[in-house]
C-alpha cells in the first residue's frame, strides 16, 4: 500500500493516507498490548491545563489511546472496540478526506461534491432497486424520517409556508405507526416536527389471522375513515419491511394500494430493505420499492464504522425538498456521503451482495439448527428468507394445586398462566445470558415481548459483519442451546417439587418469586418473626447471612444467593439453577437443620451473656469474701510491709490458693482449688457434643451435597452399588456393636505372641479372684491392688 501511496500526484492526500495507516497501526498495537500485559492503570483521564508548548502526533495518539482503554483494568468485561478491517480505514478515511477537500475553491468544491452525491445516490438506488430516486445522507436514523415528514405536511398544506401552524390547527394532521415500531420513534418525530402527540395514530397488529407482529390493514382502514369524519388529515404511513423487534414485514402491497387511495405518503423502514440487493426477494419485500421513502443502514450491515444512513425518496419538486431539508446548497452537507462513497467502491457490487447473502444464509442455518432442538420456539414469519432468528425456551409446568401457605411477591401474576409466563421469561433470560457470554461473536439480544414474553434475536444482518460472525460460531450456538436444554426443564419441573417440600417441612416458607431463574425461594421463620408484615427483619437477616455461608461451604453444584435486591423486603435465600440428580428432600431439610442451629447458637449467646454477666459479679464477691477472710487468718501484723516480711520468714503461712471458674456448660460457679492441686481439671461436667450442622447422610465416594446417588449416574455399576451399600450397612451393625474391654492407660500393652508364665499366674489369680463369692471390691479395681 505503501508503493501506491507514492504513486498519488496530491502530496497532501498521500501523506493523509499514509499519516492515517500509521495512526490506526498505533491505535491497534497499544491496544493489542493493553490486552496482553494488562498493564497499569492511566491517570490521564484527569482533566488539566492546556500545556504551553504542542504536543507531537505520537503523544496525541498514545493519551486518546490511554483515554480509550484505561477503564479496562477495572472493568474487565466492558466492551471494547471492534478491529476492523482496510474497509472501516477506508471508511475512516472518508473523514479526514471532507475536512481537506472543504478547504478547496468553491468551484471545485461543487464539482466534487456533486460527483460524489450523485454517484452514491445513482449506486444504492441500483443496489436496493429503488430507481428514480434521490438520496439524503444523515447520521441519526430517525432523521430522514423527520424530513420525509416535513416534506410530507408541504406537499399537502399549500399555504403552510406562508400561514404555518394555522394551518394545521384547522385540520389536525395524523401520522400512522405500527404497535410494532421501534420505541421513542412517534415521540421523536412530534418533538422534531413540533407537533402535539394526538397526532399519532398507533395501529395495532393482527390479533385473529396472519403474524402478530404485522400491522392490521383492515383496521387501519377503519381509523383511517375515522380520522376523515373528524376532519382530519391522513398524512403519512411508516410500514416496516422486519420489525425492530421479531423483523416481521408488514403487508406492503396492500398499504401501497391504501395510502394511493387516501392520499397518504408510504415510508418504508426496516432491515429486511438489506435483502433488496440479492437476487431471490421475497414478494413483501419487493413491494418495497415501490413505495414513496425508504430508510437504508449500510453501516451495520456491511460493517463500515462512522458512516451515515441513507434515506431515499422520490419527489419533483426541488423547492419543497429543499425547504424540507432534504437537499442542501451546503458543499460540508454533501460530503457526508464521502466515507460511504469510498466504501462502495472499495467493496464492489459483489463484495455488497457477498456480505447481506452471508448474513441471511447464517440466519437459515440457526433456524435449520433449532428446528432439530426440542422446548425451543421460533418465531419466524418466512422459514425461506428471513433474516432475523427470533426462539425461546418453552415448556408446560407440571399441574399443581395452589398452596396457601405461599407468599408471592409484588412483581409476581396472581394467575396460573401469568406464573408460568413469567418462569419461562426468568429461564429464557438466563439461557440468553449464558449464550451470549459463550459465544459472544454471535451478537445475540435478549428482548421482551409483549405477547410471546422474553426472547432471543439472532439478527446476523446487524451484527455479522462488525463482529465477524462465521458459520461455526452459529453451529456452537446451537449446541450450546441444546447443552443447556436439560438445566432447563429440571430446573422448571423441580420448582413444584421444591414449593412442596418447603410448603411441608416446618420453619420454612415458600416466597414464589417466578422471576427468579432457579429452583426457588424460601424463607426460615424464626421465632420472633412478624409472618403479617414484609418489612425488613434484622434478625431474620443475620440468620440468612450465616445459612448463606454455611450452604456455600458444602461446596455443592448448586448456587446460592441472599435477596432480595432491593433491600425493603425481608430476606431470603435464592437457589440457582440445578440438574436433574438433586435430591430436593434432602436440599430442603439441610436449609431447615441448618438454619434452626443458627437461630438457637444465637439465642444460645445471648442467654450465655447474661449468665456470664452474673456470674462475673458473683465471683467478685466471693473473691472479695474470700481476701477478708484471709486478712483476718494472717492477722494485721503481716500486712505490714518491713514486719510481714520479717514475720512470713520466722513463721511462714501455708495458704492455699483459692480462685474461681466458671462453667459454662453447667452454667456454675466453681472452686480453682482442685486444678492448682492436681494440674488438671479432673472433675466437672464434660460438655457435650456440638451437634453437626448438615443432614448425616451416607454418600458414595466423590458425591457431592444434595446429590442422588442412584439417578443419572453411569459411573458406578449395580453390583458395586449393592455391595457398597452392604459395606455401609455392616459399618452401621459394627459401630452399634458394644465396645471390648480396653486396658489400663498406665499399662504397657504386652506384644504379641505367646504369654509368659508369670502373666498367666497374673491373668489365672485375676480370674478365680473375679469367681470368689466373698470379695465385695469391684472388679475394676482389681488391678489397683496388683499395683
Amino acid at each position: 500500500m505503501d508503493a501506491s501511496l507514492e504513486k498519488i500526484a496530491d502530496p497532501t492526500l498521500a501523506e493523509m493516507g499514509k499519516n492515517l495507516k500509521e495512526a490506526m497501526k498505533m491505535l491497534e498495537d497499544s491496544q493489542r498490548r493493553t490486552e496482553e500485559e494488562n498493564g497499569k492503570k492511566s491517570s490521564g483521564d484527569i482533566p488539566g491545563p492546556l500545556q504551553g508548548s504542542g504536543q507531537d502526533m505520537v503523544s496525541l495518539l498514545q493519551l486518546v489511546q490511554n483515554l480509550m482503554h484505561g477503564d479496562e483494568d477495572e472493568e474487565p468485561q466492558s466492551a471494547r472496540i471492534q478491529n476492523i478491517g482496510e474497509q472501516g480505514h477506508i471508511a475512516l478515511l472518508g473523514h479526514s478526506l471532507g475536512a481537506y477537500i472543504s478547504t478547496l475553491d468553491k468551484e471545485k468544491l461543487r464539482k466534487l461534491t456533486t460527483r460524489i452525491l450523485s454517484d452514491t445516490t445513482l449506486w444504492l438506488c441500483r443496489i436496493f432497486r429503488y430507481e428514480n430516486g434521490c438520496a439524503y445522507f444523515h447520521e441519526e436514523e430517525r432523521e430522514g424520517l423527520a424530513k420525509i415528514c416535513r416534506l410530507a405536511i408541504h406537499s399537502r398544506y399549500e399555504d403552510f409556508v406562508v400561514d404555518g401552524f394555522n394551518v394545521l390547527y384547522n385540520k389536525k394532521p395524523v401520522i400512522y405507526l405500527s404497535a410494532a415500531a421501534r420505541p421513542g420513534l412517534g415521540q421523536y418525530l412530534c418533538n422534531q416536527l413540533g407537533l402535539p402527540f394526538p397526532c399519532l395514530c398507533r395501529v395495532p397488529c393482527n390479533t385473529m389471522f396472519g403474524s402478530q407482529h404485522q400491522m392490521d390493514v383492515a383496521f387501519l382502514e377503519k381509523l383511517i375513515k375515522d380520522d376523515i369524519e373528524r376532519g382530519k388529515l391522513p398524512l403519512l404511513l411508516v410500514a416496516n419491511a422486519g420489525t425492530a423487534a421479531v423483523g416481521h414485514t408488514d403487508k406492503i402491497g396492500r398499504l401501497k394500494e391504501l395510502c394511493e387511495q387516501y392520499g397518504m405518503w408510504l415510508h418504508v423502514e426496516g432491515v429486511n430493505l438489506a435483502t433488496l440487493a440479492l437476487g431471490y426477494v421475497s414478494s413483501s419485500v419487493l413491494a418495497a420499492t415501490k413505495c414513496d421513502s425508504m430508510t437504508l443502514t449500510p453501516g451495520p450491515w456491511l460493517g463500515l464504522p462512522a458512516v451515515p444512513a441513507v434515506t431515499l425518496y422520490k419527489h419533483d419538486d426541488p423547492a419543497l425538498t429543499l425547504v424540507a431539508g432534504l437537499t442542501s446548497n451546503k458543499p460540508a452537507d454533501k460530503l457526508r456521503a464521502l466515507p460511504l462513497w469510498l466504501s462502495l467502491q472499495y467493496l464492489g457490487l459483489d463484495g455488497i451482495v457477498e456480505r447481506i447473502k452471508h448474513a441471511c444464509q447464517l440466519s437459515q442455518r440457526l433456524q435449520e439448527s433449532l428446528k432439530k432442538v426440542n422446548h425451543i420456539k421460533i418465531l419466524v414469519e418466512d422459514e425461506l428468507s428471513s433474516p432475523v432468528v427470533v426462539f425461546r425456551f418453552f415448556q408446560e409446568l407440571p399441574g399443581s394445586d395452589p398452596v396457601p401457605r405461599t407468599v408471592s411477591v409484588p412483581s409476581a401474576a396472581p394467575s396460573a398462566v401469568g406464573r408460568e409466563r413469567h418462569c419461562c421469561d426468568a429461564l429464557n433470560r438466563w439461557l440468553g445470558e449464558q449464550l451470549k457470554q459463550l459465544v459472544p461473536t454471535s451478537g445475540l439480544t435478549v428482548m421482551d415481548l409483549e405477547v410471546e414474553g422474553v426472547c432471543i434475536r439472532f439478527s446476523p444482518l446487524m451484527t455479522a459483519a462488525v463482529l465477524g460472525t462465521r458459520g461455526e460460531d452459529v453451529d456452537q450456538l446451537a449446541a450450546c442451546v441444546q447443552s443447556k436444554l436439560p438445566v432447563l426443564t429440571c430446573t422448571l419441573q423441580l420448582r413444584e417439587e421444591f414449593k412442596q417440600e418447603v410448603t411441608a417441612t416446618a420453619g420454612l416458607l415458600h416466597v414464589d418469586d417466578p422471576n427468579w431463574p432457579g429452583i426457588g425461594v424460601v424463607r426460615y421463620e424464626h421465632a420472633n418473626d412478624d409472618k403479617s408484615s414484609l418489612k425488613l427483619d434484622p434478625e431474620g437477616e443475620k440468620i440468612h447471612a450465616a445459612l448463606l455461608k454455611k450452604l456455600n461451604e458444602l461446596e455443592s453444584d448448586l448456587t446460592f444467593k441472599m435477596g432480595p435486591e432491593y433491600k425493603s423486603m425481608k430476606s431470603c435465600i435464592y437457589i440457582g439453577m440445578a440438574s436433574d440428580d438433586v435430591d430436593i428432600s434432602e436440599l430442603v431439610e439441610t436449609i431447615a437443620v441448618t438454619a434452626r442451629e443458627i437461630e438457637e447458637n444465637s439465642r444460645l449467646l445471648e442467654n450465655m451473656t447474661e449468665v456470664v454477666r452474673k456470674g462475673i459479679q458473683e465471683a467478685q464477691v466471693q473473691l472479695q469474701k474470700a481476701n477478708e477472710e484471709r486478712l483476718l487468718e494472717e492477722g494485721v501484723l503481716r500486712q505490714i510491709p518491713v514486719v510481714g516480711s520479717v514475720l512470713n520468714w520466722f513463721s511462714p503461712v501455708q495458704a492455699s490458693q483459692k480462685g474461681r471458674t466458671f462453667n459454662l456448660t453447667a452454667g456454675s460457679l466453681e472452686s480453682t482449688e482442685h486444678t492448682y492441686v492436681y494440674k488438671v481439671q479432673g472433675t466437672g461436667v464434660t460438655p457435650p457434643q456440638t451437634p453437626s450442622g448438615t443432614r448425616t447422610k451416607q454418600r458414595l465416594p466423590g458425591q457431592k451435597p444434595f446429590r442422588r446417588s442412584l439417578r443419572g449416574s453411569d459411573a458406578l455399576s449395580e453390583t458395586s452399588s449393592v455391595s457398597h451399600s452392604e459395606d455401609l450397612e455392616k459399618a452401621e451393625q459394627l459401630s452399634g456393636a458394644p465396645e471390648p474391654d480396653t486396658p489400663e492407660p498406665g499399662s504397657p500393652e504386652p506384644p504379641p505372641g505367646p504369654r509368659a508364665p508369670q502373666d498367666a499366674e497374673q491373668t489365672g489369680a485375676l480370674r478365680s479372684g473375679a469367681q470368689r463369692p466373698e470379695d465385695d471390691r469391684p472388679q475394676v479395681e482389681e488391678p489397683e491392688s496388683l499395683r
